[in-house]
């Protein structure tokens, strides 16, 4: 069983029983953060610069992921796949890593700040992802319509969307619903986080939200 909380922007939390993920850790400040001295056994970092305050909040020894790679910690799968910012190649700045994540035989896929569709080899890297964390919101990310179509790519059997406009925060960011009306879907009431086992998966897509913690 896998437990995911959104702490908001690109940062979850994910409970398993191998191991407690931070992805992307947000700083105090700009309506986001993580509880103090919130506990991880696996860090990554899906683009340079964005976690140097949110580090701070983090009461743990734990492996830091940041750029493109295969990884075994704490029993958990990780693989790294670097794409480009504004689907550029020019400079070290523009990279993104995307993160694939194996836990509780589920593989999470989330997406960092990644702005623009897939290319035919990223999209078969990520074929098996059953849970996808992905950007809808825009503002130096996926657009609702681009984020629609990657979902598309991708295929996966639930999808929770991150970095759009809330009441708590990135409000410069355009919210959730623009996302749903491109899927062709009900906005979601949000929850509170998402208890998941395997076999709870279902074979439509699957949309969830979650309120932001912290």
């Amino acid at each position: 069983m896998a437990e995911f909380r959104w702490f908001g922007h690109t940062c979850f939390r994910l409970r398993a029983r191998e191991a407690t993920i931070v992805t992307d850790p947000v700083g105090r400040g700009g309506g986001y953060s993580l509880p103090k001295n919130t506990p991880a056994d696996l860090i990554t970092v899906s683009r340079n610069g964005i976690v140097a305050t949110g580090l701070d909040g983090l009461k743990t020894e734990a492996t830091i992921v940041r750029g493109p790679g295969e990884y075994e910690i704490h029993d958990v799968f990780v693989t790294g796949i670097r794409t480009y910012r504004n689907d550029t190649q020019d400079t070290a700045r523009q990279h993104n890593t995307v993160y694939l994540i194996e836990v509780e035989g589920m593989v999470v896929g989330h997406l960092g700040h990644l702005d623009h569709v897939l290319g035919e080899e990223q999209a078969q890297a990520m074929a098996n992802v059953d849970i996808l964390l992905i950007p809808v919101g825009g503002g130096g990310a996926l657009e609702p319509d681009a984020a629609a179509e990657v979902v598309a790519q991708i295929a996966p059997k639930l999808v929770i969307p991150m970095r759009y406009a809330t009441g708590q925060g990135d409000r410069e960011l355009k919210g959730v619903e623009p996302f749903c009306k491109e899927l062709g879907v009900e906005v979601p009431a949000p929850e509170e986080k998402l208890t998941i086992r395997q076999s709870e998966l279902g074979e439509a897509i699957r949309v969830v939200t979650l309120q932001p913690a912290g």
